[in-house]
Formats: structure tokens, sequence, C-alpha cells
């Protein structure tokens, strides 16, 4: 099977109608997602994803991830910005710990590891209340449609860098704490490749952040990653490793893709 689907575009925005027909019996997204070259269909991965990594000795950043579901809450506002954490609107800012990620995307290519240049990778999340920008809950819980807080996209330099700062995320029902993203490796192409997945976080480390303000008022979480449907399709590796600084946190991702 060919790991490069052709996408149908409404301007640049792929209707959910159309992800979930591509991601029916095929593949969620257009990239291949695991070490042995198969394919990851929504809500399912193989494991382990380190594999690839390992038989590529001194390239540390060739690391294959698994696929996730993009959820609900993906908006292509093409909001380029490295701080995603104000609200364009009214230049208010999500209150909570800050967090900075970098992301290291790479091309597998047989035994080389080659960073990527020109990558979109989209960062969305909820904020630390549990609510997520330009959106109505349908069970009437918050309608933030025309608010774009904590999201944004970059595009990775010539070491295949992206470079976001966030918040730590709340939680909100059914699900444990994560952040959506999404990598375009050719994003003008009419069979541009997508791979979307998300990242998790240390139970330990969410639990000493939501015991502070302004997550505290939010009350205790009610589901943790051993719990959540998804985090066990593969969220083990997708965790951030993340290291304590005077402000927050600072997460570092690396990812391999094998490329058509």
């Amino acid at each position: 099977m060919s790991s490069l689907i052709p996408k149908k575009r409404i301007g640049n925005l792929l209707t959910r109608r159309e992800m979930l027909r591509l991601t029916g019996a095929t593949a969620v997204a257009s990239l291949v997602g695991s070490a042995h070259g198969e394919a990851i269909s929504q809500g399912q991965t193989t494991a382990p994803s380190q594999a690839a990594s390992a038989s590529l000795t001194g390239a540390p950043s060739c690391v294959v991830r698994p696929q996730q579901t993009e959820g609900p809450y993906f908006v292509d506002d093409r909001l380029n910005r490295s701080d995603i954490r104000s609200d364009p609107s009214d230049s208010s800012v999500s209150a909570g710990v800050p967090l900075s990620l970098v992301f290291h995307v790479s091309r597998i290519d047989g035994a080389t590891c080659k960073p990527i240049s020109g990558a979109i990778v989209d960062l969305w999340q909820c904020d630390a209340f549990g609510i997520y920008s330009d959106f109505r809950d349908f069970n009437g819980y918050f309608d933030t449609r025309g608010k774009k807080f904590l999201r944004g996209f970059q595009t990775t330099d010539a070491g295949g860098k992206a470079q976001f700062l966030t918040i730590y995320p709340g939680w909100y029902l059914g699900r444990t704490v994560h952040i959506h993203f999404k990598i375009r490796t050719n994003p003008a192409s009419q069979r541009g490749s997508e791979f979307t997945s998300q990242l998790y976080f240390d139970d330990l480390i969410t639990d000493q952040v939501h015991a502070q303000a302004p997550y505290n008022t939010r009350g205790q979480r009610r589901q943790r990653n051993d719990r959540d449907r998804i985090f066990r399709g593969g969220g083990k590796d997708l965790m951030l490793q993340l290291t304590k600084d005077r402000e927050g946190y600072v997460g570092k991702f690396d990812i391999g893709l094998r490329l058509a």
C-alpha cells in the first residue's frame, strides 16, 4: 500500500467526513508509522515504536511514533506563531504553568536519518480548565467560537526543529491529559503528507501541576493514563520527557517519519 494518500481540499482544510473516509480501512494519515512499514489505523498502533531508532546508530532523533486520532477540536486556523498562549481576538493570555516544547522532525531513509525542513507542525490543546478555543461544546459546557488561544503552528528549520511556548494542559471528562499535534511535510501539495498524534505526560508530574492554581479550581481529574482508551493505543511511545526550569517545564520530542 502506498504511504501517500491524496487529499481532497476545501481551501486548506480537510473536512471531517473526508478524514473519516480516508482513515476507514487504510491509514489515519499519509505517513508510515512503524519500523516495519505497516500503516497505523485510527485508534490502533503497533508496538514498540523505538525499533527504528535503535537501528540508526548515532541518530537519536529518528524515533518512530504511533499515530493517534485527530479528535474533534482541530481547526486549521493557520496561526503562524511560536507562543500560542495568547488569544489574538483580545490579547488575553491563558493562565497556567509555562511549557516549552521542542520538536525535532526527521526523515528515515534506509539507514539514514535526515532533518526535515519546511514541515508545518500544528499544536492545539485545552487550557487549564479543560476548554478548547474556537469550538462549541455540544453539551453546553463552553462556546469559544472565534477564540484562538492555545493553537498555532511553526515551520521546521534546517535542523528539523520547531519550538512552541504553551502551558501545561488541564483535563476534561473522558480523557487523560494530552496535547494534539499534526505534522504536514508538504502542505502546498494536493498529495500532501500528514502525521497526526498526541503527546502525554507522567501522571505524577500532572498531579503536582494540577495541585497549583489555576488548575486546582477545576477539581481533581477523573482520568489517568492507564485508564484512557486512546493512550492505551501507543501512548507510552508518545510520552513527553520533561525537565523542570525556573519558569515551568521543557519538553523535547523527537520523531522520525518514513515518507514515500
